[in-house]
């Protein structure tokens, strides 16, 4: 081998000091959202490539030097750190699957749980430990539309043969980028193009763009959409980090008059049409510069400012429907600087329940998403049902259920949970399901 040969081979050796490290890394926590592509397959690649690079190292004579063997056994310990987390991931699926059942039930009530194992979500449903299911544009991979309404039907039918209450089953299409079910059903354009209309035209338009997304979700069987965006629209983007949540571009307008006049009738064309509306993302994400998929970010705007201005269309569109309100992970500085809104019990107790008189079904965005999740999770959501939520999503990633529902056993075990808090929400629960199953079986309210 002539010296160019030698000084490519020794570059290749100490390229694969930081590579195992890498391969350890994602091993040990292969169950993160963050790794979730290399789940499967892609653990599977890793494992093959660290076995065949701890062959090569012996092949090439490395085990004879020091240095070597510590190479050769970092590669062989991959592997290992696969199987470890998998076996951290499997014990804590046993504890939840064999919940029992007065606690699953109690719990369960809380959670809705993206999927994407219909037998696996099936289990959940039969066994109580989730309250409903979030569908989404990788539930219609390979399948046409009428295949997903025959799955959820299917799910139901369990929900009904177990005694428990019909399943929420929740959806995102918003219209405009935000349309998680097109092009399998109608892709509409966002609400803001309705804006600068003429009043009357406009009304009708958002209506029927309401009953639009109503009518073909309902067919699928989807109960609950989680639209529309009530943030206020940013005069200018605040941040180059912003990758997901895109306000500037999902939100009706910057003026509070003109998002409660789209909204409004927009929710009473999905109500009509037998879903229901879930309005978002309070506090309002149109003044925050971090973007809560990835990190935290802070609200800093007074109270009485964003009274005035944010605020305004979720409380009139709080007022004059039957929606569900939807709570961020931005920290409201001004009300608690130490908690995200959607755990704060000062914001939502304090603040949409007593100021506010709501009485409604308030439900966390994904807990999934970085700002949470990255962080201490388990007292999130603890704290959030300490402060009156009812449901805890868990979207993205619906293998972290089984963590984020370990949280709230755990706090069970332990009466860490408000009973006062959980028989409030247990009431609100009941009348949202009561309503479902009469709405289901086709019954007047």
């Amino acid at each position: 081998m002539g010296r160019f040969g030698k000084i490519v081979r020794r570059i290749g050796v100490v390229l694969l000091w930081p590579l195992v490290l890498a391969c350890l890394f994602v091993g040990f926590n292969k169950n993160d959202p963050y790794l979730i592509s290399l789940r499967g397959g892609g653990s599977v690649g890793v494992c093959v490539l660290a076995a065949f690079a701890a062959f090569m190292l012996i092949w090439r004579g490395y085990w004879n030097s020091a240095a070597g063997k510590v190479l050769i056994l970092l590669w062989c310990l991959v592997p290992l750190a696969f199987v470890a987390a998998h076996v951290r991931f499997e014990f804590r699926k046993h504890d939840v699957l064999h919940t029992e059942a007065s606690t699953a039930h109690r719990l369960g009530r809380h959670f809705v749980v993206g999927y994407s194992s219909f037998d696996e979500v099936a289990t959940l449903a039969e066994k109580g430990l989730i309250a409903g299911v979030y569908v989404t544009r990788h539930n219609l991979r390979g399948k046409a539309a009428e295949a997903l309404a025959s799955e959820i039907a299917a799910l139901q039918a369990r929900r009904r043969a177990a005694n428990l209450p019909p399943l929420i089953v929740a959806a995102d299409q918003e219209g405009g980028i935000v349309s998680h079910l097109a092009p399998a059903l109608t892709e509409l354009p966002a609400l803001s193009t309705l804006v600068d209309l003429p009043a009357d035209l406009r009304d009708r338009m958002a209506e029927e763009y309401g009953r639009i997304h109503g009518r073909e979700l309902a067919m699928l069987g989807v109960n609950l959409n989680f639209a529309p965006v009530l943030d206020l629209r940013p005069p200018t983007k605040l941040t180059r980090f912003d990758f997901n949540t895109l306000i500037g571009r999902r939100a009706i307008s910057g003026d509070p008059a003109r998002v409660a006049d789209v909204a409004l009738p927009y929710i009473r064309g999905l109500e009509a049409a037998g879903v229901g509306a879930t309005v978002k993302h309070f506090p309002g994400l149109g003044r925050v510069r971090g973007d809560t998929h990835h990190f935290s970010a802070d609200l800093d705007t007074p109270l009485d400012e964003l009274a005035s201005s944010d605020w305004r269309p979720f409380r009139e569109a709080l007022a004059g429907s039957r929606a569900m309100l939807m709570v961020g992970h931005v920290r409201l500085t001004a009300a608690d600087p130490d908690r995200a809104t959607s755990h704060s019990k000062k914001v939502i107790d304090g603040i949409i329940r007593r100021e506010w008189n709501y009485r409604g079904v308030v439900i966390t965005d994904d807990l999934v998403m970085g700002a949470i999740y990255q962080h201490d999770v388990c007292t999130a959501v603890v704290e959030a049902l300490n402060a009156g939520v009812d449901l805890l999503l868990v979207a993205f990633d619906g293998a972290q259920f089984y963590r984020i529902f370990s949280c709230a056993l755990v706090a069970a075990g332990k009466s860490r949970l408000d009973p006062a808090m959980l028989a409030a929400s247990e009431a609100r629960l009941e009348k949202l399901f009561l309503r479902d199953t009469k709405r289901m079986a086709g019954g007047a309210e």
